[in-house]
């Protein structure tokens, strides 16, 4: 029997850093991220830009033939931050809450990779709002090396202390490897509103 995803992804947001990190394998895979977009015809959005993290995804998947929406609040769009093309489209925001909303609006799933303060903010909001029924678009953790393993710790934790609901938390996804993650994302059932 044939079989289709629930969640359909074309354009896919990313969160990470503006920073490489000190673990070569951040960078591998966000290369990996970048191929993984171009090879499987989605768009990416993301947070604009061409250095860290960030830029590593952008500029693999627009080399390998990807549509690129990169976001920019106006204060980061700066030569240091936008020095290579590595967009076909940039999109100036007048701040970040604006920044978020654009991206937001553009995606059909999110995906937070390791990152900082402004990748933590940014996927919790987006989290907050599947739990606020404001969407129901997929969102995944990509787990490079651990890094979201103490995260998760936590937000278990949450749950068994009474403050967040374990339907919330199963419409999480997370996985070390961005094809097995993509797939959790796009059969995940995120009906959990008609459930509580």
């Amino acid at each position: 029997m044939y079989v289709t995803s629930m969640n359909k992804i074309n354009n896919l947001a990313i969160f990470c850093g503006s920073s490489k990190g000190n673990n070569p394998i951040f960078s591998e895979v966000a290369i990996e991220v970048g191929s993984y977009i171009a090879n499987n015809n989605m768009s990416l959005i993301y947070g604009g830009g061409n250095i860290g993290l960030m830029g590593l995804v952008a500029s693999t998947a627009y080399e390998k033939g990807a549509k690129v929406i990169g976001v920019l609040p106006q204060r980061l769009n700066l030569p240091q931050v936008c020095n290579k093309v590595v967009e076909s489209e940039r999109i100036i925001t007048v701040d970040m809450h604006e920044r978020k909303k654009e991206m937001y609006k553009r995606s059909d799933a999110f995906i937070a990779m390791p990152g900082g303060i402004g990748t933590y903010e940014e996927f919790f909001e987006t989290y907050t709002w599947l739990q606020l029924n404001i969407h129901t678009k997929p969102i995944g953790l990509l787990n490079i090396d651990n890094f979201y393993t103490p995260l998760y710790t936590f937000l278990e934790h949450a749950c068994q202390k009474g403050f967040m609901k374990k339907d919330i938390l199963d419409t999480l996804s997370i996985s070390d490897n961005i094809e097995s993650l993509v797939y959790m994302m796009k059969n995940k059932d995120l009906n959990f509103s008609k459930k509580v």
